[in-house]
């Protein structure tokens, strides 16, 4: 039997700080609200009270919300939620989930560019949270610029594939079956496809910016820092990794093919 290939992170402790890049291994990182909730909660926004395990927000119009529910029987299981409804109180017009596994800052900047797009709105009497006029193509246009593939399904999807094989985002362009704000026109998960290590998902009506601000976080070349603990094991041996600090050489070697692309 062939022995497991050594963890090329055993040069560093635990709880060694790392910089680790392609992003979509990286791990999910912290989970530190103030840092992924970018609201102005002195102008307007609520954080709303919530159980152990569940923080909730919402916007002054009470249009727009976003919930982090986390699983405490289950270690690492939860959700990050985005919703929007057109009137207050009313039918979900859209939703955008998160697993908590997915690394932080993917989920912080779209939370970042989700209020960039709810103070245009306010300000220039505009309302792109429910009728956004960005073009698809934005989205996954920069996928192509860094190396990832391109595979068009006859079911009315295109998926688009990393480098390394392990990240992926599918975009159905053709309406589903179910037709419904649960009806899925994004996807984008890292691992294994039936079994992966996250997922992110965007029902159709969610705007394409916020899908866009997604994809420019996922493929951006700016390292992710992680403690040696927190980074999956089984993504170490396809990334590229160097300690935080000047006094610890790099421990891996970047991974073959183009680098991940800007940040926002």
């Amino acid at each position: 039997m062939t022995p497991p290939p050594l963890d090329p992170f055993n040069n560093f402790g635990p709880d060694q700080n790392v910089k680790v890049l392609p992003r979509h291994l990286a791990g999910p990182g912290g989970r530190d609200i103030a840092s992924i909730w970018p609201f102005p909660f002195d102008d307007g926004w609520h954080l709303h009270p919530a159980d152990e395990g569940m923080a909730f927000s919402s916007s002054p119009c009470a249009r727009l919300w976003t919930r982090l529910v986390l699983e405490p029987d289950t270690r690492g299981q939860g959700t990050w939620t985005i919703g929007a409804n057109r009137i207050p109180f009313g039918p979900t017009a859209w939703e955008i989930t998160f697993d908590v596994a997915t690394p932080a800052e993917l989920v912080r900047d779209v939370h970042a560019e989700l209020l960039d797009v709810y103070l245009e709105d306010r300000y220039r009497d505009r309302d792109r949270l429910f009728d956004d006029d960005t073009a698809p193509h934005t989205a996954y246009a920069p996928l192509f610029a860094r190396g990832w593939s391109h595979e068009v399904q006859m079911v009315g999807t295109q998926t688009f594939r990393s480098p390394d094989g392990l990240g992926a985002v599918r975009h159905r362009f053709a309406p589903g079956r179910s037709g419904g704000s649960g009806d899925a026109a994004w996807t984008a998960w890292a691992g294994d496809g039936a079994k992966p290590h996250w997922t992110a998902r965007f029902t159709r009506g969610a705007p394409a910016t916020l899908v866009a601000a997604f994809t420019a976080s996922l493929i951006s070349t700016e390292p992710l820092h992680r403690t040696v603990k927190d980074v999956p094991l089984d993504f170490r041996h396809s990334l590229y990794t160097a300690a935080a600090t000047a006094h610890q050489p790099a421990a891996v070697p970047p991974p073959a093919g183009p680098a991940p692309g800007r940040t926002r």
